[in-house]
């Protein structure tokens, strides 16, 4: 299942049709020196229809830290957008994929509760790019295919499929908006409001199995880059603030080692929020 969206720049309205869609890209920045005079205005139309938004940056060759931070200074991005890396030729060459890697790794250190995704075609993807890296995810375009099938192998986020009439397509790898807006936000989604808990979302956590926790999440600190959190990247900020919110209701329960480890990995998928539990655990464990 898949979920409709658009991307835009100056060179569309303020005022585009929201109509069937679940998500908007819009143009930010380029370079160093431009910014689209209409994002702040693009971004509040999808924010008014409650749509899911995000922002990106057309990279250019050299320069990758200022331009990731001229980015995310410039940008209109709230809690929740998701930021872009550009990669396509520009008119002062082509940046490498070595920009690439460098620009989307600049951007995550400067916005670690932000989800940082690569936009490239399927040219550059199979045929320049040599480490895989794309953040946390791909946007790949591709025109040639059927909406929702993109000719690349990779695990695709987002599918651009169709520029005609002036304006991008996509399709989003979702099963719905409020999937897509849990995952722009760090997670999964929860439980509509009224819903019963099940026996999981119940559990106790022991004083015990905190302690563990607590290790475990030290243990991961500076690690992040190293360690494979893909897919623990698709946990909530919400249940780990909920599994510290549990240290005021200690009961009896026993953790396995597995589950343990998979909250640490959840956690450590942020090195900010990494940092914050496992304070917030000691501290409160010390009162």
């Amino acid at each position: 299942m898949t979920i409709n969206g658009i991307d835009v720049s100056s060179y569309q309205s303020e005022t585009y049709s929201t109509s069937g869609l679940s998500f908007v890209f819009v143009k930010a920045t380029e370079s160093t020196n431009y910014v689209n005079p209409k994002q702040t205005a693009q971004a509040k139309r999808a924010r008014d229809t409650g749509l899911v938004v995000g922002f990106y940056h057309f990279l250019h060759p050299g320069n990758v830290q200022a331009q990731a931070e001229y980015f995310v200074s410039k940008c209109a991005s709230v809690a929740g957008d998701i930021l872009v890396c550009d990669w396509e030729p520009t008119s002062s060459g082509t940046p490498s994929n070595a920009d690439k890697d460098a620009f989307l790794k600049a951007v995550k250190k400067l916005r670690p509760d932000h989800r940082v995704i690569l936009y490239c075609d399927v040219a550059r993807w199979t045929g320049v790019d040599k480490t895989s890296y794309c953040g946390d995810g791909l946007w790949i375009a591709d025109p040639n295919h059927p909406a929702g099938k993109p000719a690349v192998e990779h695990e695709w986020l987002f599918h651009q499929y169709s520029s005609a009439n002036n304006l991008d397509r996509n399709v989003g790898n979702f099963t719905g908006k409020a999937a897509l807006a849990a995952w722009a936000k760090g997670g999964i989604p929860q439980p509509a409001p009224g819903t019963p808990a099940t026996e999981e979302d119940d559990m106790a956590i022991s004083a015990d199995d905190l302690k563990k926790i607590a290790l475990a999440v030290e243990s991961y600190k500076g690690t992040n880059e190293t360690h494979d959190v893909y897919w623990y990247q698709r946990q909530t900020k919400a249940q780990v603030d909920a599994l510290a919110a549990k240290v005021d209701k200690l009961q009896a329960q026993t953790l396995t080692d597995d589950q343990i480890a998979k909250i640490a990995n959840a956690v450590a998928s942020s090195p900010t929020l990494a940092n914050k539990i496992a304070d917030t655990i000691a501290a409160r464990l010390k009162d």
